[in-house]
């Protein structure tokens, strides 16, 4: 399918010159142990946290995390990484509130479940079976495996809060 008639889909409207220089920015997440989040984020899906903020009086801390292959493009300056970041796209930041860690029985909703909401994240990757195969080796869980279904180029892994995330190879849908 061509893009026309995405474009022409009723209710899709032409970018208004206003919006130009629009970034979609970051989606946040509220997770239950901020340092098993960030275990999973960093070791797992190699994430690099680049600003933290402790809101003490609130009772809550995030941490904006980006896919940097290039750290060196990070600033080292708070102030001009915190700008930095509030500029990239495809940020993800970990909303955790105090205290939550320390209750078996808290969980938040990954929206996958009634009432459906939020899906999923999604992570493109250069070798999904590669990925997955290493995912496999580091215990992770997955909701689907490339193997399950019939979109056997796409597998859902869950993090430690159960928000599934989507694994893909963009190669794999051209052809």
């Amino acid at each position: 399918m061509s893009l026309s008639p995405l474009l022409a889909m009723p209710g899709v409207h032409a970018p208004d010159a206003a919006t130009h220089g629009y970034v979609f920015n970051h989606t946040m997440i509220r997770v239950k142990d901020l340092g098993r989040s960030l275990d999973f984020y960093t070791r797992v899906l190699g994430f690099t946290p680049v600003h933290r903020q402790d809101f003490a009086e609130a009772a809550f801390t995030i941490v904006y995390l980006v896919l940097a292959p290039d750290r060196s493009v990070i600033p080292e300056d708070d102030a001009a990484r915190l700008r930095w970041v509030l500029g990239q796209p495809g940020v993800l930041e970990l909303t955790h509130n105090h205290g939550t860690e320390h209750d078996e029985a808290f969980h938040y909703h990954h929206g996958n479940a009634e009432p459906r909401g939020f899906g999923h994240l999604c992570v493109s990757v250069p070798n999904v079976e590669e990925a997955c195969a290493r995912f496999e080796a580091l215990g992770v869980t997955f909701q689907k495996r490339l193997s399950d279904g019939r979109m056997k180029h796409i597998a859902f892994i869950r993090d430690p809060d159960d928000y599934w995330i989507e694994i893909l190879q963009p190669a794999a849908f051209i052809g």
